[in-house]
């Protein structure tokens, strides 16, 4: 079993078109005037749904908090961290045992973090400290 789908409800469908792309080198397969499908190139898929501003949900709060996703080569890590600085203030980049993550936050100020390498690389020895922040 892998994921293959996210879907993420955004409050402007063509701003976050937009990161989504430049971010994780995505492209977009399908635009219409609500919803976008952005597809990687393994055809894993982020579907973006556009909706009004509404509360947003607490961070915390029961359901998926954000998704961690793993760039190929360091370079593209870097190249990451560039785009989420460019869309943030409020990057943070942190080595844990022998990976990198960096977080930053989208259009609509939802958490964004990337890893390098990827679990498929680097196994994992402990929970990341930032799912005890909450």
């Amino acid at each position: 079993m892998r994921l293959t789908s996210a879907v993420t409800f955004v409050s402007d469908l063509d701003r976050s078109v937009t990161f989504y792309c430049d971010l994780l080198g995505l492209t977009c397969s399908i635009l219409d005037e609500s919803a976008a499908l952005l597809v990687g190139p393994e055809n894993y898929e982020l579907y973006l749904r556009g909706k009004h501003a509404q509360p947003s949900r607490v961070l915390g709060s029961v359901g998926i908090q954000y998704l961690i996703w793993s760039a190929e080569s360091l370079e593209e890590f870097e190249r990451c961290e560039e785009a989420l600085r460019r869309e943030s203030v409020h990057v943070r980049r942190e080595r844990l045992d022998d990976f990198e993550v960096v977080e930053g936050r989208d259009p609509d100020h939802l958490p964004v973090m990337v890893v390098f390498p990827g679990p498929d690389e680097s196994v994992r020895h402990a929970i990341i400290p930032r799912i005890y922040s909450w």
